[in-house]
């Protein structure tokens, strides 16, 4: 039996296989609210046969958002369009559905990707962004605001509220975005957080928010749905959060009643070194696993079925999350299957596109290969 087509359980939600679809930012919503765009690009994912479905970075306030068009849940109006969005989505096919919550940090206020990336002030119709230091992401920036006590007992709630707000809307489980420079990140990493009080300089210190974020919000999810967390495992840069921070961070996530870690690298400054290549971040995936009991997602230039159907079989990960893939190949899971030797759900509209040489893909009915 394929490792990858195995099924998974996390709590009472069944993935009937190991494939991913990770979150990826479309910036195409209108102040934090889903658009047509999400229907149809996320409608496409859904009817691919993968086990789960992550729904794109969401923030849990309007100055946590990455840029302007990314979506958010944190008022009546996102809500209500999160929740049309999950019951369309639902309407055409059963694959579990996930969102990632987050909030964006010093790196919030940017230009959408094709306008350049860049901080957008306030008087071009940004925002000043929070972080856990009055660092800014790039030289030359502002800096963005330190958030103080009260300022974190508020982020606290607003990611609380986001939960149940998600709840609501009938999302089957949650993934709380700690990676990728965002501010989560930003406390872990002694790159963007030199506080001097209880949250900044010692590890201990620097993790003390984000599972105090994770702690409130599990508490708020209901008990039967899983809750995972995606991470950067290292900074890429000497002196930054690396391997052994997140070994620490993970294992106190699982104390916690995290049901999976979702395992990614970088994202905390610009002057990164990044080693590129097929599988790169695998072996994070890997030295996390071999610390926790929880499954792990790997992440990072997963391209080919055999290659993901190994990682699982040599027990580097337990989960494979591909996200680029998707968007040039939105059948990546018939491909896998018809590799692997193994089967898939696919639409009865689309049952007659079964090769003849792939019988077993869609299985059988009275009428011969579907």
């Amino acid at each position: 039996m394929s490792a990858l087509f195995s099924p998974l359980a996390l709590r009472s939600l069944r993935l009937p296989n190991r494939i991913v679809i990770a979150p990826m930012c479309q910036y195409s919503a209108v102040d934090g609210i889903a658009q047509p765009w999400h229907t149809v690009h996320l409608g496409q994912l859904a009817i691919s046969g993968a086990g789960l479905l992550i729904v794109e970075a969401t923030a849990v306030e309007p100055i946590g958002r990455i840029t302007a068009g990314c979506l958010g849940l944190y008022d009546a109006p996102t809500e209500a369009a999160m929740t049309s969005l999950v019951r369309s989505l639902r309407q055409v096919s059963p694959m579990p559905l996930a969102l990632q919550l987050g909030h964006a940090g010093r790196k919030a206020s940017s230009g959408r990707p094709w306008e350049g990336g860049q901080l957008v002030p306030a008087e071009a119709g940004g925002w000043r962004p929070v972080g856990p230091s009055a660092i800014p992401q790039l030289e030359g920036e502002p800096a963005p605001l330190a958030l103080d006590a009260d300022g974190l007992v508020r982020l606290r709630d607003r990611f609380v509220e986001a939960v149940q707000r998600a709840d609501r809307a009938g999302f089957d489980a949650i993934e709380l975005h700690a990676a990728h420079g965002y501010l989560l990140h930003e406390f872990l990493s002694p790159i963007a957080n030199q506080r001097t009080d209880g949250y900044g300089g010692s590890l201990e210190n620097r993790m003390r928010f984000p599972l105090e974020v994770f702690a409130a919000m599990r508490a708020a999810w209901p008990a039967h749905k899983p809750m995972g967390v995606r991470i950067s495992a290292t900074d890429w840069i000497d002196g930054g959060w690396d391997i052994e921070g997140s070994q620490a961070f993970a294992r106190a996530v699982e104390r916690l009643s995290a049901d999976w870690i979702d395992v990614s690298s970088g994202g905390i400054s610009p002057k990164q070194k990044i080693s590129l290549g097929p599988g790169y971040q695998v072996p994070f995936a890997q030295a996390i696993r071999a610390v926790v009991k929880m499954p792990v997602m790997a992440v990072g230039l997963i391209t080919e079925p055999q290659q993901a159907e190994d990682i699982l079989s040599q027990g580097k990960a337990d989960m494979i999350a591909i996200a680029r893939g998707f968007l040039q190949d939105p059948r990546w899971p018939w491909r896998a299957a018809a590799a692997l030797g193994a089967s898939v759900e696919a639409p009865r509209q689309y049952w007659r596109s079964q090769p003849a040489t792939q019988k077993a893909l869609f299985g059988e009915t009275r009428f011969g290969a579907r």
